[in-house]
């Protein structure tokens, strides 16, 4: 079989990579083939390709750390009631019993505040949209479709789609500092007004 010019992926790989490694690897080779000066193709590695592992890095934390705390409050939040419900004729058991249901209860809540406070979940599908913002118009300018159908080269689309990865990358940043930071000095504020109120 004869290799052309064509945008290639070497599927040979001997074991299962991390998907961020695969990641970096299939588009750092197709980024090499694509006609674009040595200069930007080393700008979309540094600034496009690494703003896309990055937000898959964080994504993936976001998102772990939700479903841990989340399966924390859920399973709690059905355990506690039942273990309520328990009656133990032996004092001591039912004292266990007790300090058992008190430990469990308090993970709940605290779980259930972590979440509330860090919003784990907001971020991980914040971070997983903007990922998959990044990745459309990754491949659609890897193809030459979409916005850059109407070009013939990359070369040509290249100036089109440093731009609109920069205003993709701008309105996350506006988002996250629109949802996030300005959440937390209003929790600040709560907080604030509790103590001085003591």
């Amino acid at each position: 079989m004869s290799q052309d010019s064509s945008l290639t992926l070497s599927s040979e790989s001997p074991k299962k990579l991390p998907y961020r490694t695969q990641l970096k690897q299939d588009f750092s080779k197709l980024i090499e083939q694509i006609d674009l000066s040595p200069l930007q193709k080393e700008f979309m590695k540094l600034r496009w390709l690494d703003q896309v592992l990055w937000l898959e890095k964080k994504s993936e934390n976001c998102q772990r750390r939700y479903y841990f705390l989340r399966m924390i409050t859920i399973i709690g939040g059905v355990i506690v009631p039942a273990l309520v419900s328990f009656k133990f004729s032996s004092n001591q058991a039912q004292q266990m019993l007790g300090w058992i249901t008190l430990f469990l209860s308090q993970g709940v809540a605290i779980s259930a505040a972590i979440e509330e406070f860090f919003h784990y979940g907001e971020r991980f599908r914040h971070y997983r949209n903007t990922a998959e913002a990044m990745k459309i118009e990754g491949w659609q300018f890897f193809q030459l479709s979409g916005f850059y159908a109407q070009l013939k080269t990359h070369s040509q689309a290249y100036p089109d789609f440093a731009g609109r990865v920069e205003s993709i990358i701008e309105r996350d940043v506006e988002g996250y500092l629109s949802k996030v930071v300005q959440e937390k000095p209003s929790s600040q504020g709560k907080t604030d007004s509790i103590s001085s109120s003591s």
